[in-house]
């Protein structure tokens, strides 16, 4: 994306990276890996890979048994700024998944928005429900615009 920015018309530096349950835990992942793991072919292989936001919604396989945390994912203050989102009656991937990777976000210092339903369960992606969960794309805008990666909409421009 970064390499074909100018072509896109976007900004190379508010690339950010969305995944949903096990696409969650990529997002995790991609989030902090930040060297090459592989042998520089082309120059856009000299680009970074590290996302400028991430959005991980009901994420999994970051609670491990025994209520401990992927050793495999070293959150630093290099990890970008995070919106996670989770119900507390997902019967697929536990709370502690949100919960865990909350608490290692604020202890490196990341700036990071949560938000934990009590009910919507798994998989409810931009579908409506009874569940005010299917609030969350409003929520993620907002998140979005106040972290400046969106402009201001009207009204919060009018505010400012």
């Amino acid at each position: 994306m970064r390499s074909k920015a100018s072509e896109l018309n976007i900004d190379p530096n508010k690339i950010g990276v969305i995944g949903f349950s096990a696409g969650g835990y990529l997002v995790a992942q991609t989030s902090n890996i930040f060297k090459s793991t592989y042998r520089s072919i082309d120059a856009a292989d000299q680009l970074s890979s590290r996302p400028d936001y991430a959005i991980a919604l009901y994420p999994g396989h970051l609670c491990r048994s025994g209520g401990k945390f992927d050793p495999s994912i070293h959150v630093t203050e290099q990890t970008p700024p995070t919106f996670l989102l989770q119900a507390w009656d997902d019967p697929v991937d536990n709370i502690c998944n949100s919960t865990m990777y909350a608490g290692a976000l604020s202890e490196a210092g990341v700036p990071t928005e949560v938000h934990l339903f009590a009910r919507g369960g798994h998989a409810f992606g931009l579908r409506s429900n009874a569940h005010p969960i299917s609030s969350w794309p409003s929520l993620a805008e907002n998140w979005l615009r106040e972290s400046e990666i969106l402009p201001p909409s009207d009204a919060m421009a009018k505010l400012r």
